[in-house]
């Protein structure tokens, strides 16, 4: 679904918008969580510069579970640049050692519920549980039991595993956002820069495979993969 307006398909028909508005928020409180300095750029990247662009009242947390001195770096100049000043939430930032969170499950529940006494989203950003990388797939589960009552998007990480299935949820992206996304990815991230998976060529082609699958005008979109929604229409 488009975060707002509508998507015209193929045929005259229209998708139904999504729209995160609410008169009861005094603003939305987006929180994104990645496993590694680099997931939520890589996952989500160009639709927080959409939803800062819809939602200008946005502000929008970070969460990062492993890192080093370099990484951490890195890390906060990303969000930085992503995310402009008004919109700029808290940032958390932990150093626990990459490929090894499930060794470290106690830190991990620590760390959210320390964010979670701070910040309470409106819809939150995190890794798929399907995901085969073993940090990723905590991270979700994790997510999942400390935010039970909020929206969440599991977004995608491309990666040497294939593990990407068809996703339920999709975000369609101007071309200047989705070349954005690319820009600040391949740009602040140098330490990723030997790393075969690291290209501005698999960043776009993925952008552009899901453009195609939900009829993107740009041929650009990011997808995501929503378990649970609650419908409210009723006012039950």
């Amino acid at each position: 679904m488009p975060l707002d307006g509508m998507e015209e398909a193929a045929g005259g028909a229209a998708m139904l918008p999504l729209n995160l508005g609410a008169a009861s928020w005094h603003r939305l409180e987006v929180l994104c969580i990645g496993a590694h300095c680099d997931d939520i750029e890589i996952g989500c990247g160009a639709s927080i510069l959409a939803l800062q662009e819809h939602y200008p009242e946005c502000r929008i947390h970070w969460l990062v579970l492993t890192s080093n001195s370099e990484r951490r770096e890195e890390a906060i100049a990303a969000a930085r640049t992503l995310v402009k000043g008004p919109s700029r939430g808290e940032v958390f930032i932990g150093e626990l050692p990459d490929g090894l969170l499930p060794a470290h499950f106690t830190e991990v529940k620590q760390l959210f519920e320390k964010v979670k006494r701070s910040v309470d989203p409106n819809l939150v950003f995190t890794h798929r549980e399907a995901d085969r990388h073993q940090d990723h797939s905590l991270v979700s589960q994790v997510t999942w039991q400390t935010f039970r009552d909020h929206m969440i998007w599991e977004y995608e990480i491309p990666k040497y595993e294939g593990d990407l299935v068809t996703p339920n949820m999709y975000v369609p992206l101007p071309v200047s956002l989705a070349k954005r996304k690319i820009d600040i990815v391949m740009r602040s991230f140098p330490s990723q820069a030997s790393k075969s998976w690291f290209t501005a060529e698999n960043l776009s082609g993925l952008m552009r495979l899901r453009g195609l699958e939900c009829r993107s005008a740009s041929g650009f979109a990011e997808a995501f993969h929503c378990r649970k929604l609650v419908f409210s229409g009723s006012g039950a």
